[in-house]
């Protein structure tokens, strides 16, 4: 880093930028000019790295995307960032596949495919010996296939137990809960034949012939008498995607937010990727996961909470302070699906979320109130409304519940979600009063029919 310590007058002067005459980012007001701090072959060189780049991403975009986020494997919020714009270009994301799966990101079918190294607890010689069985016969037919060919000093349970979690052998088997349980019992089984196989004595369908990795016999092999627990059923959807960020460091099959549909954009207009844009003081809603929760105590001995939060667009760090705190830690669990109410901070160059209020989101009931096209357009039946909700909202701190407007034509449905003023306390007292009123009013909860 250069220390400037003293400036000097040095006359007019013509300054170029990449050849360009009088155009210059670095000359500065009174005659002065910063000479020479960014020379043209330096800018040359990342003008054109950057035209390479993006016709890279323009005309090759599943390898670039696959190369870009093998690049940043390590950097959790940029990979969540690039496997966003992967979604926004329509580019799917699987998760690591036993059969398929190499060691990074990889392009395939029109598709980007997890690589083993991104999963925990898989370490690079359970990979190469994985890659190496895979290679050397045909693909895996079985949890017990797989752990009969592998050497089960590189791969260990705590590994396979970490691939069949995060989905790696859903193409063989997609009951993962049962997959656990059979690894109980595969995993001896297979330790076993190692063994013998190592003294030489063989079993007895190995000597009838049963297997032969000449042969694709393999459905009177040795595997068909593998032990198996009794039949379990799997894991419930949000275990399962629990179990995959745990392992992944994100969900991949399938997001826990993504099943709220598309009523969501209508409560939060932003997403937590736009929190930065946001002027400080405004009123703000997200609907978040919530991912950790760091209890702190402050100078006076009061608590409060630093929370990490997710959407479908990025991660970012979220504050409780004392007050709010002692109203809603209850609800503050990690994994839980939360909507939450509160404005924007900038603080040391950072971004944060200060809540002033949470809710579960399968707690939230939203007022849903019918207006046709005539109504819509009339001022009067507006300010009719306005009045009937401003009247029964409640306690204006506590009102948090939004008020959907239904615009119901021949040929069309469209849903207006109303201004934070005209939130709700008790959904049940508004929409009585707007019945009573001639709305067609009615509640609905915000997961669920």
């Amino acid at each position: 880093m250069v220390k400037i310590i003293t400036r000097k007058y040095i006359g007019k002067q013509n300054v170029y930028d990449i050849g360009v005459e009088r155009d210059h980012n670095f000359a500065i007001k009174n005659g002065l000019i910063a000479a020479n701090c960014f020379n043209k072959s330096h800018s040359t060189a990342y003008g054109y790295v950057t035209y390479q780049t993006a016709y890279l991403k323009a005309n090759y975009p599943l390898e670039y995307m696959a190369a870009l986020l093998t690049a940043n494997s390590g950097d959790t919020d940029k990979v969540q960032k690039y496997i966003t714009n992967c979604t926004n270009m329509g580019i799917q994301i699987d998760p690591p596949d036993i059969n398929r799966s190499g060691v990074d990101f990889t392009p395939t079918a029109g598709k980007i495919l997890f690589g083993f190294s991104a999963v925990r607890n898989v370490g690079q010689n359970a990979i190469a010996c994985i890659l190496e069985a895979r290679n050397e016969a045909e693909e895996f037919k079985s949890l017990a296939n797989f752990c009969d060919r592998i050497d089960l000093r590189a791969v260990n349970r705590r590994t396979l137990e970490s691939l069949i979690k995060c989905g790696a052998f859903d193409s063989i088997e997609p009951n993962r809960q049962q997959l656990i349980h059979d690894l109980e019992l595969v995993y001896d089984w297979a330790q076993s034949r190692a063994k013998d196989r190592a003294t030489g004595q063989g079993n007895l369908f190995d000597l009838l012939g049963g297997f032969s990795t000449t042969t694709n016999k393999t459905a009177n092999n040795a595997f068909e008498t593998a032990p198996k627990a009794k039949p379990v059923i799997d894991f419930p959807p949000q275990e399962k995607l629990r179990m995959e960020k745990e392992l992944l460091g994100f969900y991949v099959s399938d997001h826990p937010l993504k099943s709220l549909g598309q009523i969501v954009p209508l409560l939060t207009p932003i997403n937590l990727s736009q929190l930065g844009e946001q002027r400080e003081e405004t009123k703000l809603c997200a609907v978040v996961m919530l991912n950790g929760v760091k209890k702190v105590v402050t100078k006076k001995g009061d608590p409060m909470a630093i929370l990490q939060i997710e959407d479908l667009t990025t991660q970012t760090e979220a504050v409780v302070f004392p007050k709010i705190y002692e109203r809603i830690s209850s609800l503050l669990q990690v994994d839980t699906r939360l909507i939450i109410w509160g404005k924007v901070d900038r603080r040391d160059e950072q971004t944060q979320f200060i809540i002033e209020d949470a809710e579960p989101v399968e707690t939230v009931q939203m007022v849903m109130v019918e207006l046709n096209p005539q109504q819509a357009a009339n001022i009067e039946e507006l300010h009719r409304l306005k009045t009937v909700l401003q009247d029964h909202s409640g306690d204006k701190e506590k009102a948090k519940m939004p008020v959907i407007g239904i615009i119901q034509t021949e040929n069309s449905r469209k849903l207006v979600r109303l201004g934070w003023q005209f939130c709700v306390q008790d959904t049940r007292i508004a929409v009585q009063a707007l019945q009573n009123a001639r709305f067609p009013a009615h509640i609905k909860p915000l997961i669920g029919n």
